[in-house]
């Protein structure tokens, strides 16, 4: 694969405006896709995205697409959607183009990482995975920022990456796609921990110490499972982690300070258009661990917390309880 001259985006939320911004700065062809017809429109024509990116001048020349086969002749997909909506998304994409899935998480129902369900659908289909330590706003206001593109496919990590980059946006490309996928999974349930942490006023010690052993689970799941630990340490892993955990733009992060200040999930979910990816992920997470006999606490106590009614003092007792071992177990 020479060149990639015509990108398809498909997904009109903040992300996938944020891709087809960036795509154009780099001189791309842009043609969006969004499941609300308003939003393509409304990128196409006015430059705006008032639901997901508002107050933010976006790049020009971005074209609509009416139907999902208006992209047929894409040199490449951007899969852009929740990660739960990609196994539906997948069967329909057109065309025989690559495609680059831009969704971090595990299907709840299957509990398949995202290249496995897509692997699954189109299975003669090239793809990709782009993932890292990025927030939409930041990166379509042109602030720095750096992010992994996955593949199996010696011949498409440098195009894809050379079609994306443009001034202060760097792609990197690796070969470790169970990696990649897997560290942009976990880090989602553990920003709710660390959301945990910050409503429950527990303090910078627990949010560093909370940070430093939810990798350690990280990267002990990933490794079982044939992770590399470089890809692990990176952008993709490490670095999301860092930044969703961190981060004010974190959806993952705000549920968990929500929850930790004594919101119900419930409530907090009343009438949100953006998904939180971890709320779905932290069962399908234990699901994947349970099969390499690997022990994850904190996302233990994450999805005992969202889905099965545990007190969150309780669950956080619990955790200060665990038997004291040595540093690296």
């Amino acid at each position: 694969m020479s060149d990639v001259g015509h990108i398809g985006v498909v997904g009109g939320g903040a992300w996938g405006t944020a891709l087809a911004c960036l795509a154009r700065r780099a001189g791309r062809q842009v043609t969006l896709w969004s499941r609300d017809p308003s939003i393509s429109a409304s990128i196409a024509r006015e430059r705006t995205n008032a639901i997901y990116l508002p107050g933010i001048a976006l790049e020009p020349g971005i074209a609509a697409a009416a139907d999902l086969a208006d992209l047929a002749k894409c040199d490449a997909l951007l899969l852009a959607c929740p990660a739960q909506a990609v196994r539906t998304l997948a069967k329909s994409l057109p065309g025989e183009s690559p495609v680059i899935i831009c969704a971090k998480g595990i299907e709840a129902e299957s509990g398949m990482l995202m290249p496995e369900v897509l692997n699954e659908v189109q299975p003669r289909r090239r793809i990709a995975l782009l993932s890292g330590p990025s927030f939409a706003e930041e990166a379509v206001r042109g602030l720095p920022t750096a992010i992994s593109i996955a593949t199996v496919d010696p011949h498409l990590g440098r195009p894809l990456a050379a079609a994306l980059a443009t001034g202060a946006f760097r792609p990197y490309w690796t070969h470790d796609v169970l990696g990649v996928a897997l560290g942009g999974a976990v880090k989602n349930v553990l920003a709710i921990a660390a959301g945990i942490v910050e409503g429950r006023g527990l303090g910078a010690n627990a949010t560093a110490a909370l940070i430093t052993r939810g990798f350690a689970e990280m990267a002990r799941l990933g490794q079982a499972m044939g992770a590399e630990l470089e890809t692990l340490t990176g952008l993709s892993g490490l670095g999301d982690l860092v930044l969703t955990c961190q981060g004010p733009l974190s959806r993952n992060r705000s549920l968990g300070a929500a929850l930790g200040k004594g919101t119900p999930l419930a409530r907090y979910m009343e009438g949100r258009r953006q998904v939180v990816e971890g709320e779905a992920t932290a069962p399908a997470v234990l699901r994947r661990a349970a099969r390499q006999n690997i022990e994850m606490p904190i996302c233990t106590a994450v999805d005992a917390i969202l889905h099965k009614g545990a007190d969150l003092d309780d669950a956080i007792r619990a955790l200060l309880a665990r038997p004291l071992r040595r540093e690296g177990e």
